[in-house]
């Protein structure tokens, strides 16, 4: 079985990332399942605005769809940012939204019988409602969203401390990770053996 994760935070490689800190939990518990993991920091390629799969000139988003379709699991992660998701996990769900209209080899959308889940960061409050807008968005893609396919991390209302700075809610966070990894894990199992027909 393979996954990808969409790691949508705003910062470019080597800088630290918080959001990449916690999806490690979700990332971690999948590989002790034997589920190979390939992994894209979104920022660190080029991902032109758009809504095809192929803009050709330079876009890199084609080598992350093909990683899409080779994969049974996808995890989403992005920061909070103005209480909603980052600006690249937009990006990310309108170079999906392609997917729509795209079919297998039995005339289903692309991403039937593919699993998805959502992890979240920052030091504000909305994760739930940031969950809800992705994960939306991809079930209109096709995917299927197991019930508890997340986990997050914030600090609450006002300033404070980022999810690095602090050991403050990790054991919460990191118990709900590795519970979504199993709940992504097992629902990928079921649609494998009894996929959605045509």
């Amino acid at each position: 079985m393979r996954a990808v994760l969409l790691n949508c935070t705003l910062k470019k490689s080597p800088e630290p990332s918080n959001t990449d800190s916690l999806a490690r939990v979700v990332v971690d518990e999948l590989r002790a399942k034997q589920v190979e993991v390939v992994e894209f920091r979104v920022a660190d390629h080029s991902v032109p605005p758009g809504v095809v799969t192929d803009l050709g000139d330079g876009d890199e988003w084609p080598r992350i769809h093909d990683e899409l379709l080779r994969a049974e699991i996808l995890v989403v992660a992005t920061p909070t940012w103005v209480g909603r998701p980052s600006s690249i996990a937009q990006r990310v769900l309108e170079r999906m939204d392609a997917m729509i209209s795209e079919t297998d080899d039995q005339d289903r959308p692309v991403a039937y019988n593919r699993v998805a889940g959502v992890v979240v960061t920052g030091n504000e409050d909305g994760a739930h409602h940031v969950i809800s807008e992705v994960a939306g968005g991809l079930g209109d893609i096709g995917y299927t969203i197991p019930g508890q396919a997340w986990t997050y991390w914030n600090r609450g209302p006002g300033p404070g401390k980022s999810y690095s700075e602090t050991d403050e809610g990790h054991e919460w966070a990191a118990n709900t990770g590795r519970t979504m990894a199993a709940n992504l894990h097992a629902v990928a199992s079921a649609l494998a053996a009894n996929p959605i027909p045509a």
